[in-house]
C-alpha cells in the first residue's frame, strides 16, 4: 500500500523535491524512504514505543486475538505494534468525555499478556549489587603468553579474523582495557546484550503505562482489583523502587492508588493462584517504603493510598501495626512546602483518626502533630477541604479524654480561630466545649480558664 502511494506521489510530483515524513506517521511513510530508514536505524528504543498511528477504538474489537498473540510472541516487531496500539486505545485526555474507550474486559487474556511482558523484564533485571562487574585478571600477569586470550595482543597476530571479544589493534595498545573480555564472559547463548536489555526494559515500562491507563476505566476496576497476578506484580515493582526503573515504579503506584477502594489485602493469602510470593505484610512494607521516599510524586501517592486502604475494615489488621510510623511520616509531610503533599497527608490522617481510639491517642501524642495541623488551617491551605479536614481531625482527637491534656496547651489558638475564621468557627466551638465544659473535667476546665 505504501509503495503504490509512493509511486503515485512520485509520478505526480514529476521528480520534484521529496517531502519529509509527516509527524504522527511511521518511518518510511513519506517519499524520502531512504532518509526515513536511516532515521529508524538510529532511533533509540524509547522512540519505538509511543503514539505513531491513529487507531480507531473499533480496531480492538476486530483484532483482539492478534493483539494478545503479538504480546505473547515476544517478537520485537509484533510486541512494538501491540504496545503502540494499546497505548493509543488506553489513552484519554483528562477532559475527554468520549465513550469509545476500550475496556480490558473486552479482550480476554490481555491483562495476563501485559503482565508477562513486565515479568520477562523482572526475570532479567538484577539488583545493582548482583550485576557482574569486570574482574581484575591476575593469573600470569607477568607472562607474555598465558593461553587466556591476551596472546592475540601480545604477539601482534596478523590474522585478519580477530578472536571474538578482541580487537585487531597495534601491539602498543596491549595495556588498554577491553569493554568485554571473552574468556571471562559467562553469559549463555540466548542472554541479551545491553541494547536488548534496554529494549526489554522499555517494553515493560510501556506495558505498565497501559495497565495504569486501564486502571482509570471503571469497567476494569473490578477485574484488576481481584486479579492476584496483577496486584503481585505492581506491589513487587514498588517494593524494588530503589533498583527499578522510576517510570515503571510510578505507573505501578498509580495503578494501586486507582484500585485502592476495591483492594482487599487478604487476596495475598487467598486460594487464588500466586505467581509472586507477596504477603500482606510485604505489601504494606512496600507502601511504607514509598511513603518514606524523597520523591514527591511517590510519597504523595503512598499517603493517598494508605488513606484509601484504611477505609476497608478488612485491611485494618495489616495496617494498624504500622500506624506509629505512618503518623510520624504524615505529620512531617504536613510541614512540607509542597501543597499536594500537605493535602495527601491531611487526607490520610483524617481517615486514620476515624478508624479507632488507638489511632487517635497515638496521633495526639505524636510530637508537632497538633501544631502542624493548626498551621495548615492558619496558613491557610489553598484548598478549603484540606483545612476542614484538619479541623475535623482536631475535633476527633479532643473526643478522647486522654488527649485533653495535649490539646489544652493550644486553647488560645483554638479561641483565636473561633473568632477570626467563620468557616470553622462551629468546629472550634465544639472543641472548646469538649475541653472545658465536661462535668468530669473540672480540673482541666479550671486549668484552661485560669491558666493553672
Amino acid at each position: 500500500m505504501q509503495k503504490r502511494e509512493q509511486g503515485k506521489m512520485g509520478g505526480a510530483s514529476g521528480g520534484g523535491a521529496a517531502h519529509p515524513a509527516k509527524r504522527g506517521r511511521p518511518f518510511g511513510s513519506g517519499n524520502n524512504s531512504a532518509a526515513a530508514a536511516a532515521a529508524a536505524d538510529t532511533a533509540a528504543p524509547s522512540d519505538l514505543l509511543g503514539p505513531s498511528l491513529h487507531v480507531h477504538s473499533s480496531f480492538a474489537d476486530q483484532n483482539n486475538k492478534r493483539i494478545v498473540l503479538a504480546l505473547q510472541s515476544g517478537l520485537k516487531s509484533e510486541l512494538t505494534w501491540a504496545l503502540n496500539t494499546l497505548t493509543l486505545l488506553s489513552f484519554k485526555e483528562k477532559d475527554d468525555m468520549r465513550k469509545d474507550a476500550t475496556p480490558l474486559a473486552k479482550i480476554p487474556g490481555l491483562l495476563d499478556a501485559l503482565l508477562q511482558v513486565i515479568d520477562d523484564w523482572r526475570d532479567i533485571a538484577l539488583p545493582k549489587e548482583l550485576i557482574k562487574t569486570p574482574r581484575v585478571r591476575t593469573l600470569g600477569v607477568n607472562a607474555v603468553v598465558t593461553g587466556f586470550g591476551n596472546e592475540y595482543d601480545a604477539l601482534g597476530s596478523n590474522s585478519t579474523l580477530p578472536h571474538p571479544g578482541t580487537e585487531s589493534t597495534p601491539q602498543n595498545s596491549f595495556g588498554k582495557t577491553r569493554p568485554s573480555e571473552w574468556w571471562l564472559d559467562e553469559d549463555g547463548l540466548f542472554n541479551l546484550d545491553e541494547e536488548g536489555r534496554a529494549e526489554k526494559q522499555q517494553c515493560a515500562v510501556a506495558a505498565s503505562n497501559i495497565i495504569r491507563n486501564f486502571s482509570f476505566m471503571p469497567d476494569n476496576e473490578v477485574i484488576m482489583g481481584q486479579h492476584r497476578h496483577c496486584l503481585e506484580t505492581v506491589f513487587q515493582c514498588i517494593e524494588d523502587h530503589i533498583i527499578e526503573d522510576e517510570e515503571l515504579v510510578t505507573n505501578a503506584l498509580e495503578t494501586i492508588v486507582n484500585l485502592a477502594p476495591l483492594l482487599d489485602l487478604r487476596i495475598f493469602s487467598s486460594s487464588k493462584p500466586s505467581y509472586i510470593k507477596i504477603t500482606e505484610k510485604r505489601a504494606v512494607q512496600a507502601i511504607m517504603g514509598m511513603l518514606g521516599s524523597a520523591v514527591k510524586a511517590w510519597h504523595c501517592a503512598a499517603a493517598e493510598l494508605l488513606g484509601r486502604l484504611i477505609i476497608n475494615p478488612d485491611n485494618e489488621p495489616f495496617l494498624l501495626p504500622f500506624v506509629p510510623q505512618m503518623h510520624k511520616r504524615l505529620v512531617d509531610l504536613i510541614s512540607s512546602p509542597a501543597l499536594d503533599a500537605q493535602a495527601a497527608a491531611v487526607g490520610a490522617l483524617y481517615n486514620l483518626t476515624e478508624v479507632n481510639m488507638d489511632c487517635r491517642l497515638k496521633l495526639a501524642s505524636e510530637r508537632w502533630a497538633i501544631d502542624r495541623l493548626l498551621k495548615a488551617i492558619k496558613a491557610p491551605h489553598p484548598v478549603p477541604e484540606v483545612c476542614r479536614k484538619a479541623a475535623m481531625i482536631l475535633e476527633s482527637l479532643v473526643s478522647e479524654p486522654q488527649n485533653r491534656g495535649f490539646l489544652l496547651a493550644y486553647e488560645n489558638a483554638f479561641a483565636e480561630l473561633l473568632f477570626t475564621d467563620n468557616r470553622y468557627s462551629d468546629t472550634f466551638a465544639r472543641i472548646l466545649y469538649e475541653l472545658t465544659s465536661r462535668p468530669n473535667n473540672k480540673v482541666a476546665a479550671a486549668r484552661g480558664i485560669w491558666g493553672m
